[in-house]
């Protein structure tokens, strides 16, 4: 396994300011990661539920939090599904950030 790209996960945490009001922020983690070719039949199955899978990357589970969203090579990702390989591989499987 060779984990030779750079990625960012991105995730919030919600929290209360002064007065009490909700407040959201932004935390990003820098991980490293392999990237791997989507499956034809991760394609097709997500294509039935209207999802465009276009990138898995494989990270170690401890580096992730259920965040929704990451960052590689400058463009934005939803994380669609993940997929537990063993106790040292996860993938991610991501589409392209609608708008982004």
């Amino acid at each position: 396994m060779a984990f030779d790209y750079e990625a960012t996960l991105i995730g919030y945490e919600v929290g209360q300011d002064d007065i009490g009001n909700s407040t959201s922020e932004k935390v990003e983690t820098i991980i490293f990661c392999e990237k791997r070719s989507i499956r034809q039949s991760e394609f097709y199955a997500a294509a039935q539920s209207g999802l465009k899978p276009e990138l898995t990357l494989v990270v170690r589970p401890y580096e992730y939090n259920d965040q929704k969203e990451i960052v590689f090579e400058e463009v934005s990702y939803r994380i669609i599904r993940t997929f537990e390989i063993d106790s040292e591989e996860l993938e991610l499987i991501c589409e392209v950030q609608s708008g982004g």
